[in-house]
């Protein structure tokens, strides 16, 4: 799902919100992923377990990456803006529609960077389960 990141709108940031929670659905069902594709023992002959943990490693991998990028994108953009309308406000103290501006893009600034937190969280939760049921079939390469 790493294309959405390229068109996501750091405009919006409800629109922003809901487009991540889309993006995130892997990481939200990793559990029931794993419990439905990776074999118990009983029929481990039936499914190759390392091939399926290999395209879970995948997909994770480029989940993460595209949400981790979407987010720093609009943390940047929402950079920028804070700082033109903090320059905005020293030319212009008195114009209250700038300092609402100024306010509301702070603000958004920092639950962008509340966003990439949880994203961190949710990266260490889907890791920690993916090597849980995913260690004795499949070893990431070193270099990831």
């Amino acid at each position: 799902m790493a294309a959405p990141s390229e068109e996501l709108s750091c405009e919006d940031f409800t629109e922003f919100q809901e487009i991540l929670r889309v993006m995130r659905k892997l990481d939200d069902r990793i559990v029931h992923e794993l419990n439905t594709t990776i074999p118990t023992i009983s029929f481990a002959g039936k499914i190759n377990a390392s091939q399926t943990c290999k395209h879970l490693y995948e997909a994770l991998q480029d989940a993460h990456s595209s949400r981790e990028k979407a987010i720093k994108r609009c943390i940047s953009q929402s950079f920028t803006n804070v700082n033109r309308l903090q320059e905005e406000r020293l030319k212009d103290s008195d114009n209250l529609a700038l300092k609402k501006q100024l306010r509301k893009e702070q603000t958004k600034l920092k639950l962008l960077q509340s966003d990439l937190n949880v994203e961190e969280v949710m990266n260490d939760r889907s890791w920690k389960l993916f090597n849980e049921r995913c260690r004795l079939h499949y070893k990431p390469p070193k270099d990831q």
